[in-house]
């Protein structure tokens, strides 16, 4: 198993647990404690862990991004159920942009119901998801890779993204804050979601509950910005007064 592998597998296990400890590590992934140890540090250097004798505790901040293959694994039933709700809002026929979260690898699942949609995204991921399509046009925004994230960024992709108009984009976001607006970790990613935003007549966030009431570093648009918000669980009052004030439809299960 190579290091960056197991690293994963690690922060997998610290989200599940909130720590972990490095005898137990050594056993199951059967390397040496010292091993481990060296592992916890490179978590504890990139921010994503607090190292602490004997093992690690999760660094929870929604200013970190966790790499894809960690953060598809959370909340999946929620992710699921946003991706049902979205379908319903897809035509077929219409031009819609997907960013490069791990919900919209759910929603791009959902939607190979639906026949001749354009998608447009910069997520490697949705690309792969829908690479067996027909009658579909897949575009890629183009860009820099960002290493771990299965995400295309930078110029490249504003100007990819930039050159079309499209009926719907959907985005997601890692906080939702009633004065500090929509946010994610990343400067780079704001960008690209703000672009995809300007592309579409209609923008549609895709956010689970655990994303409410939280603030991440990089600001993508004001709430007022938003047009139709896509949650797992009934927001609480004041989020639905605000959505009703705003003009925003919101839809969750069993509404």
């Amino acid at each position: 198993m190579l290091a960056a592998e197991r690293r994963n597998l690690i922060l997998e296990k610290l989200q599940e647990e909130k720590k972990v400890i490095v005898s137990e590590l050594s056993q199951e992934f059967r390397v040496s404690e010292e091993t481990i140890r060296r592992d916890l540090e490179r978590l504890d250097k990139d921010g994503l862990a607090v190292k602490g004798y004997g093992g690690a505790v999760l660094k929870e901040s929604t200013s970190l991004d966790m790499p894809f293959n960690v953060r598809k694994k959370n909340n999946p039933s929620g992710k699921q159920k946003i991706a049902k709700l979205v379908e319903g809002l897809i035509e077929n026929g219409d031009h819609i942009i997907l960013d490069p979260s791990t919900t919209a690898v759910f929603i791009a699942k959902a939607l190979k119901r639906r026949q001749r949609l354009t998608v447009i995204t910069n997520s490697i991921e949705v690309l792969l998801e829908l690479s067996d399509t027909r009658d579909w046009n897949i575009i890629s925004s183009g860009g820099s890779l960002r290493e771990g994230y299965l995400a295309l960024v930078g110029p490249r992709a504003i100007d990819g993204l930039s050159a079309y108009n499209v009926e719907k984009a959907v985005i997601s976001c890692k906080g939702l804050d009633l004065e500090k607006g929509v946010t994610d970790g990343s400067e780079l990613f704001s960008q690209a979601k703000q672009t995809m935003l300007r592309a579409a007549r209609q923008r549609i966030l895709a956010v689970d509950h655990t994303k409410f009431d939280k603030a991440a570093f990089s600001r993508i648009c004001d709430v007022n910005d938003i047009h139709i918000v896509v949650t797992d669980e009934k927001p609480s009052a004041r989020w639905l007064e605000r959505f009703e004030r705003s003009g925003i439809v919101c839809l969750y299960p069993e509404q």
